[in-house]
């Protein structure tokens, strides 16, 4: 996806250069005890239910690229484009880039908890050393990677939006359900993208590549040599790269109803 490296988003906020404190130690506490739990530490995590909302997780840090900046804004809006064109009175949701650590309304945010949309104020929080670690397990550096993370969590706005996040909670229920729409959602916008001739060669194929990568199956697998599926959060490789592509090959929100489907 072409980039103008000068970009900068009026919905993005850059908190990285703000004293922020620590990681508050009860917020940690519990991440570290789900990844142990799920052995994923190390990687990207599942989904944490915390104060009402679902957080998606990983457990690393690296100082972010100051030219991510230009990049996740130029998606950011396009994103927005995209949904004020599709949803009625769509309000547009703001990105928060920030370092090591945040105040959220949805609790303490920091760079364990990776990406995440708060539904409480309506920011999607963001620390830009993720996109380290998720280029290391796509096996991928594709920029268009990224662009699919923060396609997924504008989808988690969307779905609050429309009243689909509070579902059923528990783990290979409602969780996957959420995540899998939020994917099949990232990919409906990557559809009408590639129609307006905003993504380069290969693009598409970076973003399945890279849900692949984060499906519970080979998370699990590569932390722990075994699968559970009774504690999947997000889906399987192929049931996150499947509903990515569904959303791609449609390009109809309408059909993201992973509510309304008995086998995902």
């Amino acid at each position: 996806m072409q980039v103008d490296p000068e970009h900068r988003s009026r919905n993005v906020q850059d908190r990285r250069g703000s004293a922020r404190g620590g990681v508050d130690a009860g917020f940690a506490s519990l991440v570290l005890r789900f990844a142990s739990r799920f052995g994923w530490k190390g990687t990207v995590a599942g989904v944490v239910f915390l104060g009402g909302v679902w957080l998606v997780s990983s457990l690393t840090s690296s100082p972010g690229r100051p030219e991510d900046l230009a990049y996740v804004g130029t998606v950011l809006d396009d994103l927005q484009e995209f949904w004020g064109r599709t949803l009625p009175n769509y309000p547009e949701a703001q990105l928060v880039v920030f370092r090591d650590s945040t105040p959220t309304k949805c609790g303490f945010g920091s760079a364990a908890t990776g990406p995440f949309y708060c539904p409480l104020d309506g920011l999607v929080y963001l620390d830009l050393s993720f996109f380290d670690e998720l280029a290391r397990l796509s096996g991928d550096g594709g920029d268009f990677a990224a662009a699919y993370v923060l396609a997924h969590e504008i989808g988690h706005h969307v779905q609050h939006l429309r009243g689909r996040l509070p579902k059923d909670k528990g783990p290979n229920g409602g969780a996957v359900r959420v995540e899998l729409q939020a994917d099949c959602y990232a990919g409906v916008w990557a559809h009408d993208a590639l129609a307006r001739g905003r993504l380069d060669p290969g693009d598409p194929e970076e973003a399945l590549e890279a849900a692949s990568a984060i499906g519970d199956d080979r998370l699990q697998r590569q932390s722990t040599g075994h699968v559970a599926p009774e504690s999947f959060t997000h889906g399987t490789a192929e049931q996150r790269s499947r509903w990515l592509r569904k959303g791609m090959t449609s390009g109809n929100y309408a059909d993201c109803d992973t509510f309304a489907t008995r086998e995902l």
